[in-house]
């Protein structure tokens, strides 16, 4: 392997690793839920306040839908704080490198959030009074709102697909250099486009209901009418998704791929394919009964959005599977060479001289394990004697790929050394009871 490999911290997890990463999972979903609403919203008020210039009635629909994007903010941020925390607990030693080599970028997203919330509000509240002459300050400070907004996401992407890959932790110099990474900019279009789509279709209900005043409030829609916009804009923008999705796909590198995750993938898309379906049928023209099929809409989209959420998942533990292993190797032998260490100060051994090379490295890596004639972690050297009496190349086998044969705690394997030291250390061993 070419990426560094850190020894992990050792804590202990308050939950099983497995349960940390479903909670993982089903806290993200219900985040991005509401990322999806704010950033979706601010961006379809932006354009309907655009087209308003021309038509007044899109102007009060820009109005009504910025109302709803202060709340979902707040919803966004506070539901945000959990997965945030899990994925620090799941994954630390590979979120903490990924922060660190962001950098700068990674430190400024709480100035930025707190910038764009500040300008939302502005947005929404100023609406009524920068009317008329003003109106052009009034769209920049939307067109200001909406770069924060655009931008944080893709620091969050940047960051988490910097997790991927080790391999490249040595050459990322910055968030810049992270965006060169695969994958990180199809992900990002692919998400933008998730937030329009999703904003669009919770608008249906929300716009469509029959308790929402339309004739006050949006004079010159009819209730039909504005289903069928959002249906539109959710049914065009998915299209669209059906075109990025293929590329999202396709720059994930190779070594997350498997089976699995070609099936999860396979049922979301069946899904996205019959969500279609139903919204085209409920644009048509001659439909007189739009939104009848609402509840089984969502029910596909929220197959497609947990499908997708879960492969994300699937791929990123295969991606960082060997990386991982190697980590995990290196954490035990950093755990045993740390015992060895405390051994030696107990016994008043503060430095050593050796005699050959196999008694050096016996001493730094097996001798806090096995002692002579005592039975310590492992079997005394008078056991392993008995077992091999003249049988070296036997226990570097056993040492490469260690089992276990009696309770207690299982052998780390010590492949990493190599044939020839471990050859040294068993020719030292058998020799200190007179093998030739």
């Amino acid at each position: 392997m070419n990426e560094p490999i850190p020894h992990d911290l050792g804590l202990q997890l308050p939950l099983p690793p497995g349960a940390l990463k479903f909670l993982l999972v089903l806290l993200f979903l219900l985040h991005i839920l509401f990322v999806n609403f704010m950033v979706g919203g601010h961006t379809l008020a932006l354009l309907f306040e655009l087209a308003g210039l021309k038509k007044q009635k899109y102007d009060k629909l820009a109005k009504e839908i910025s109302k709803t994007i202060t709340v979902n903010k707040s919803l966004a941020v506070v539901l945000g704080v959990a997965p945030l925390l899990v994925i620090n607990l799941a994954y630390t030693t590979y979120f903490y490198s990924a922060t660190s080599l962001t950098g700068i970028a990674w430190i400024m997203v709480i100035p930025l959030v707190t910038l764009a919330f500040l300008l939302t509000y502005l947005y929404s509240y100023s609406w009524q009074r920068w009317q008329g002459d003003h109106k052009t300050l009034h769209i920049i400070v939307g067109v200001m709102a909406a770069i924060l907004f655009w931008t944080i996401p893709l620091i969050f992407l940047a960051n988490v697909n910097l997790m991927l890959f080790p391999s490249r932790w040595l050459t990322v110099s910055g968030f810049l250099s992270a965006l060169s990474l695969p994958n990180v900019l199809p992900r990002y279009f692919h998400f933008l486009l998730a937030t329009v789509a999703v904003t669009a279709l919770f608008a249906v209900p929300y716009f469509g209901r029959q308790k929402f005043d339309l004739e006050s409030r949006l004079p010159g829609f009819e209730r039909n009418e504005i289903k069928r916009l959002f249906y539109r804009i959710a049914f065009f923008v998915t299209l669209f998704q059906f075109m990025a999705g293929p590329l999202l796909l396709f720059t994930l590198p190779v070594q997350g791929i498997s089976w699995e995750l070609y099936g999860v993938i396979l049922i979301g898309v069946i899904s996205a394919i019959t969500f279609m379906i139903l919204v085209w049928n409920e644009i048509r023209p001659d439909n007189p009964r739009v939104g009848r099929f609402f509840g089984l809409v969502v029910v596909l989209l929220t197959t497609t959005v947990v499908a997708m959420a879960y492969g994300r998942h699937i791929y990123r533990d295969r991606a960082i599977e060997p990386h991982h292993e190697a980590m995990l190797e290196r954490t035990q032998e950093f755990y045993w060479a740390s015992e060895a260490a405390r051994a030696r100060v107990r016994m008043g051994i503060t430095q050593q001289t050796f005699g050959s090379g196999g008694e050096k490295a016996f001493e730094q890596n097996c001798s806090v394990c096995h002692a002579m004639d005592m039975t310590l972690v492992g079997p005394s050297l008078t056991e392993i004697y008995e077992i091999y009496e003249n049988d070296i190349e036997a226990i570097v086998t056993w040492s490469k790929d260690p089992g276990v044969k009696r309770g207690g705690a299982p052998m780390p394997a010590f492949k990493h050394l190599g044939d020839e030291t471990l050859t040294e250390i068993a020719e030292y061993m058998l020799s200190l009871m007179g093998a030739e």
